[in-house]
């Protein structure tokens, strides 16, 4: 900005106690700062606004290039996924051209049988029937419906 040093201003107040005099000086000062604070506040606003354009613009290209990289991941995956499409129908089909065929080359599917809900441990069955582990474990209610004695009527 402006460099006003100390000696100008000391220049400047003389001049202006001279010219304004010493009644009306104190509320001229006032006046004078009030203003100057006004157009800081205003240039300062000004450049937030610069700034905030500047970076809406940078943000508005990085959108642009985050949306292109995004197209060019979707062209990718749909060739990908049109050529997996291509490639399950021929084995679609070889399947259905030749059953008898693929039967003999490949054996068919059977479940293992397997309940997989239910967690095993690694002891077996018959080790702990020969040494008395409890196999099964019980909630207190039902250990409590089993061991009830009967009621006699």
């Amino acid at each position: 900005m402006i460099d006003i040093g100390l000696s100008k201003m000391a220049l400047i107040g003389a001049v202006a106690l001279i010219v304004i005099g010493p009644e009306k000086l104190p509320r001229v000062a006032r006046t004078v700062g009030t203003l100057l604070g006004k157009a800081q506040r205003y240039v300062a606003d000004v450049k937030s606004e610069v700034n905030r354009s500047m970076e809406l613009d940078e943000l508005r290209k990085m959108k642009d290039s985050v949306e292109n990289a995004a197209r060019d991941v979707e062209q990718s995956i749909q060739t990908s996924a049109s050529e997996f499409e291509k490639d399950w129908a021929q084995a679609t089909s070889f399947e259905t051209e030749s059953h008898d065929t693929a039967s003999a080359v490949l054996p068919a599917y059977k479940h293992p049988g397997k309940n997989w809900r239910l967690k095993k441990g690694a002891t077996p069955q018959w080790y702990k029937a020969r040494n008395g582990v409890r196999t099964k474990a019980l909630s207190g209610a039902a250990r409590v419906a089993r061991y009830r004695p009967k009621k006699f009527h």
